[in-house]
């Protein structure tokens, strides 16, 4: 059954949930689950950050309640590229000394930024206790916000397969480059061999013309049905775009920066085709997110 408050252009007038709170209860469904999505990519710089970071930001102007939480526990940068410069972040949280709620930075567009901290230590190592602190902490979004988009580090890591399986649902980043969609399939190939239900979503970044984007998007997804069973499904080709690099290097965002240009266009394209006519069946909730995240730590190994 479609459910109005996941629908992209009822955003707005969507009555917001009463927040939930972080019990120990973790298999009662709660009255309102939050999509969970994981944004990853086969290796680094394919554009993985910005594109969360604007879809975030283009997501929550339409009205929808979006968290993006940067779990690149290696290179934490999402702060960077908006120009943020949060006093806390997670390593605080972790430690205990400040919660969600101190560390949370909330952009004026009505995005919140979870910030990261460079230099973590991978989920799976980091202590049980600081491990708990941040996924109980994350699981008492559950209802207060409509999406939380992770913004996972590159390639096949523990940390980013582990984050990616708990989810359920990834939008996969890749560019036309061979070795990045070499790359892309390989990290579907390590998640097929976990026999998880997960929806895999592609988009191909940096795409001129945009009929190259389209061919790489179809022959990944034909490779990945052919080859490991796993169904991918394209949702958005983003032209190269010379005002990306000038937005990075000015520490704003695209859709902010040049809010007409063909990628910020592209990315509203994207966000409404992510957003639109979503099953609550499909919807992972972060309570559930958490249960599988905990039941995954001693499954996955690097």
């Amino acid at each position: 059954m479609n459910v109005k408050s996941y629908q992209f252009k009822n955003a707005k007038t969507t009555p917001p949930p009463e927040p939930l709170a972080a019990t120990d209860d973790l298999f009662a469904p709660p009255q309102f689950r939050s999509r969970v999505i994981a944004v990853s990519s086969g290796k680094g710089g394919v554009g993985k950050t910005n594109i969360a970071v604007n879809l975030g930001l283009t997501l929550a102007k339409r009205g929808i309640r979006v968290a993006l939480l940067d779990a690149d526990l290696g290179t934490a940068n999402v702060d960077v590229m908006m120009g943020l410069q949060p006093e806390y972040h997670l390593q605080h949280l972790i430690t205990g000394q400040r919660s969600l709620a101190e560390i949370l930075v909330e952009t004026p567009s009505g995005l919140k930024i979870i910030p990261g901290a460079s230099g973590l230590p991978d989920l799976a190592d980091l202590p049980d206790a600081q491990r708990d602190v941040l996924l109980r902490a994350l699981m008492g979004l559950d209802g207060t916000v409509d999406l939380l988009l992770i913004d996972t580090g590159a390639g096949v890591g523990r940390n980013v397969v582990q984050f990616i399986l708990s989810a359920g649902e990834m939008l996969l980043v890749t560019t036309p480059e061979p070795t990045a969609v070499t790359d892309a399939y390989a990290l579907v190939k390590v998640l097929a061999g976990y026999h998880l239900p997960i929806s895999i979503k592609l988009v191909v970044n940096n795409a001129q013309p945009q009929s190259e984007g389209e061919a790489v998007a179809q022959r990944l997804a034909t490779v990945a049905e052919q080859f490991l069973g796993r169904a991918i499904e394209p949702v958005g080709v983003l032209p190269r775009d010379k005002n990306v690099p000038q937005a990075v290097r000015h520490q704003t965002p695209l859709v902010e920066f040049s809010p007409y240009s063909p990628m910020a266009v592209a990315l509203n394209r994207l966000a409404e085709r992510l957003w639109s006519d979503v099953e609550i069946q499909q919807v992972t909730g972060i309570s559930q997110f958490f249960r599988k995240i905990m039941a995954l730590r001693s499954v996955i190994t690097g």
